[in-house]
């Protein structure tokens, strides 16, 4: 059998004329010929697992089919009833209530937003009066801070005078007090 040849070797030897012993008990062609079909018979049984695989195959499928077949088919029909009732009824009543929601929500954004504008206007003009108030004020004290300097070096020749005078007193005082002393002194 092997390279592919389907020659029988014991038919071969018998063909050959050349018998012995074993030959003649082996006995003739259609005795090999029962040979051979036994011999695939064990192979079949012992190589080949289709018929076994094909009925465990079908023994599954008549179970799975039987047991949870129906259980199968109820969960997929409970599954069906619940998206048909929420597409018929609960999506349509999300949808509405969706929309509505959304509308109000729209129109509270809207105020908020033009309330936000007109806060946002009204702090602009705030800021904008604050801003000249500042720049009025800084301008007034700018003029206020030249006029103190100008009037500044008159403030500080009278201060210097009135120094002057207050030292030249102190002077005439401590002089007179030394007078005095120097009377004392002579005692």
């Amino acid at each position: 059998m092997s390279g592919g040849r389907t020659e029988n070797p014991v038919a071969c030897e018998a063909a050959q004329g050349g018998r012995s012993k074993k030959r003649d008990s082996l006995g003739t062609a259609g005795a090999t010929h029962l040979i051979i079909k036994d011999l695939g018979e064990i192979h079949s049984r012992l190589l080949d697992h289709r018929p076994v695989t094909q009925g465990e195959i079908r023994y599954f499928v008549k179970e799975f089919e039987e047991k949870r077949g129906l259980r199968e088919l109820r969960v997929l029909e409970n599954l069906k009833n619940m998206i048909q009732e929420t597409n018929e009824h609960m999506l349509p009543k999300c949808k509405e209530t969706m929309q509505d929601g959304l509308a109000e929500a729209l129109q509270r954004l809207q105020a908020a937003n033009d309330s936000i504008g007109r806060l946002q206007q009204r702090e602009q003009e705030k800021k904008k009066v604050i801003n000249e108030h500042l720049t009025a004020s800084e301008k007034q004290r700018l003029l206020q801070w030249e006029e103190f300097m100008k009037g500044q070096p008159e403030r500080r020749a009278q201060v210097d005078d009135e120094h002057r005078r207050a030292m030249e007193r102190l002077k005439e005082q401590y002089a007179e007090m030394e007078k005095d002393l120097a009377k004392f002194s002579t005692f």
